[in-house]
């Protein structure tokens, strides 16, 4: 967005140090994105509010995006996602920081069950998080968030998910990454397996991209 709308970028890096041949971040850097790295111990105070405040101080100009672009703003276009699908009984998609899926909830009749995917372990503490962005979620008993398909953890995959994910493209031309959208992928079809949903319902799953980090994956020779 900053190139397209040529609108100065900064990003903020967990180090300790910048790895220059990786390629998301010779992406970042073609998009003329000025790179900060901060080391693990800095980088866990990125929500605290002391430390957004001194972050604001070095860069009084800028509008600070949180980890995973989680913020209400967020959750309008997610909500907008909802009224432009056709009809749907069951919305998936694959939770990371949980913007997605609040905004999801957000848009959705209170008939439409929403299933979140986490993709990172221990993630139960998302559904707090969502039910503080999502007025809905608070009241609503039609969402739920599934911890059990994170395969390892997060950017952690099991050489199953991986063969799933190839699978998928070869035999249906759906690109997938094990990080997030093909886990959720995955974990639908086991769902899907195990009779979770009731014979003819029509389930909608939403790809949220992330198919940037399959180039990272091979410069890593994880696949």
């Amino acid at each position: 967005a900053g190139k397209e709308f040529n609108i100065k970028t900064r990003a903020i890096i967990r180090g300790p140090e910048l790895d220059n041949n990786n390629p998301t971040i010779q992406f970042a850097k073609h998009c003329g994105m000025n790179l900060h790295v901060v080391n693990r111990i800095e980088y866990r105070k990125r929500q605290d509010s002391d430390y957004l405040n001194a972050l604001q101080e070095r860069f009084p100009n800028a509008y600070i995006i949180p980890e995973g672009g989680t913020n209400e703003h967020a959750l309008l276009g997610c909500k907008e996602l909802v009224q432009s699908l056709p009809e749907h009984s069951y919305l998936v998609c694959p939770t990371g920081s949980g913007g997605t899926l609040a905004g999801l909830i957000e848009g959705s009749a209170s008939t439409t069950q929403v299933i979140g995917i986490a993709v990172l372990k221990q993630a139960d503490y998302l559904n707090e998080e969502i039910k503080k962005l999502s007025a809905k979620a608070n009241n609503q008993t039609n969402w739920q968030l599934l911890t059990e398909f994170h395969d390892g953890g997060y950017g952690k995959f099991s050489p199953e998910l991986w063969q799933f994910c190839q699978d998928i493209g070869r035999t249906h031309n759906l690109p997938l990454e094990p990080i997030y959208s093909g886990k959720m992928m995955y974990a639908l079809w086991q769902l899907i397996e195990q009779d979770y949903f009731p014979s003819g319902s029509k389930i909608i799953a939403v790809h949220t991209g992330g198919l940037q980090g399959l180039n990272g994956l091979k410069y890593r020779g994880l696949i």
